[in-house]
């Protein structure tokens, strides 16, 4: 085989691998996810629960229309007198009954029950696609953390592929050194001993990357194959000072959002009981039919009735024995309990938003000095590898040169996504996940 035939053979098993392996954007893992994650789409119809329960047709300020139709039949045995003196016996006399009505039920008038119970059921929905916000939001929270464990393991991955790849190197120089006798057997060992390390640590590596590819496939509603990588490089979104932030913060933050929808539910809850002090003034009205086929000892034989009647109707609770007092009392008291949440709510994320904003900051310094320390790692190896090569340095301390070099990729790979992280933190916290491209 030719030196052309070589590299045609090649450029085309590396362009099989490349196309077998998916690379997945955040982008696309943001839309699998809201498109096929199980938690979402719960959430989601819960969301549409929601929406149903505020429909008019479950409002109450539509009439009832009732339906009713009975028939009787008797077979008696009667003895009948009547007022002029006669009487007449009748054995196994029939008779029998049709009745068919249409009724119908409006409340004109219930307290303002009705007005009160609706728009809390509109706050109850609004409440409900918070819910499924905040959902929304862990769940992506929890998919870049998932995403960025993928990229920091392969990175380390191709890390440690290099690192073994100038072991193999080495080993291959040692043997040949100790053919020649320029060195002892014990070079040779000690690189074999370095090889099998680094071929332990890909094995380990390899493995947990394997297993959170699983892991995000799981919150993507499993839509990938194993055959998929992710993209590595990252920008951090954050241009906006600490004060703009936490005012965002403040008016954004869906556990502050949240809270106020329970408060503006509580308040309806207190003004729906109050509503039971005042009357209830209703309509009713009907069309019935009924026929009576009446026995020989009845006056009429058979009797036809249609007709249409309304009346008007109030009812009003004077006195229940207290339970309506009890109700707005303690309605009172869970509107009471609803601010206080939110006071504890404001402390609580005040807190929340300045240890994130400070972790972020820290997160993101420690990833500016791991790139220089970057630098400082490769330098050093690049100048123990040229005297390794002319033996001035041992393969000891070409070894550890080595390990510096790859804990600092290690550390700075790690130290890259920690920040990235914390900066998805800061975000969530004031309510601009959902709104910043990736």
């Amino acid at each position: 085989m030719n030196i052309r035939n070589y590299l045609t053979y090649s450029l085309v098993f590396f362009a099989i691998f490349a196309n077998a392996q998916q690379i997945l954007t955040p982008e696309e893992a943001i839309q699998l996810t809201l498109s096929h994650n199980y938690g979402i789409k719960i959430a989601n119809n819960t969301v549409k629960v929601a929406e149903n329960n505020t429909s008019i047709l479950n409002s109450g300020y539509l009439p009832t229309l009732t339906g009713n139709a009975g028939a009787t039949y008797n077979l008696d045995n009667t003895e009948a007198e009547f007022s002029n003196g006669n009487s007449t016996v009748l054995n196994g006399a029939e008779s029998s009954r049709y009745n068919a009505s249409v009724n119908l039920n409006y409340t004109l008038f219930d307290g303002l029950g009705r007005l009160y119970n609706y728009r809390r059921l509109k706050e109850q929905y609004q409440l409900s696609e918070l819910e499924a916000r905040e959902t929304i939001e862990n769940t992506l929270l929890q998919l870049f953390s998932v995403y960025y464990s993928v990229a920091q393991l392969s990175e380390n991955t191709d890390a440690i592929e290099e690192t073994f790849e100038i072991s193999k190197d080495r080993l291959t120089r040692a043997s040949y050194q100790f053919e020649y006798g320029q060195n002892t057997k014990l070079e040779v060992l000690n690189a074999q001993v370095d090889i099998n390390n680094d071929s332990i640590a890909i094995v380990n590596t390899e493995q947990q990357l394997k297993n959170t590819k699983r892991d995000l496939n799981v919150i993507l509603g499993n839509n990938l194959s194993e055959e998929f990588s992710v993209n590595t490089d990252i920008s951090f979104l954050l241009e906006i000072s600490k004060e703009e932030l936490w005012a965002k913060t403040k008016a954004n933050n869906v556990s502050v959002l949240q809270i106020e929808k329970n408060i503006s539910i509580s308040s309806l809850d207190v003004k729906s009981n109050r509503s039971q002090y005042l009357p209830t003034i209703g309509l009713t009205g009907s069309y019935g039919w009924n026929r009576n086929n009446n026995n020989a000892a009845a006056f009429v034989a058979v009797s036809t009735n249609t007709g249409l009647s309304g009346g008007i109707n109030l009812s009003w609770n004077l006195f229940d024995g207290g339970g309506t007092i009890t109700r707005v009392k303690n309605a009172k008291i869970a509107l009471e309990n609803q601010q206080l949440q939110k006071e504890q709510v404001m402390i609580d994320l005040e807190r929340n938003f300045n240890n994130a904003w400070d972790d972020y900051q820290n997160k993101l310094v420690i990833f500016q000095l791991q790139e220089k320390n970057i630098a400082t790692a490769t330098n050093n190896f690049d100048r123990t590898k040229e005297k390794f090569k002319i033996g001035q340095v041992n393969s000891i301390e070409f070894r550890q040169a080595q390990l510096n070099l790859l804990n600092a990729e290690l550390s700075r790979n790690q130290a890259k996504y920690n920040a990235k992280l914390a900066e998805l933190t800061v975000l969530q916290l004031s309510g601009e996940l959902l709104n910043v491209k990736f």
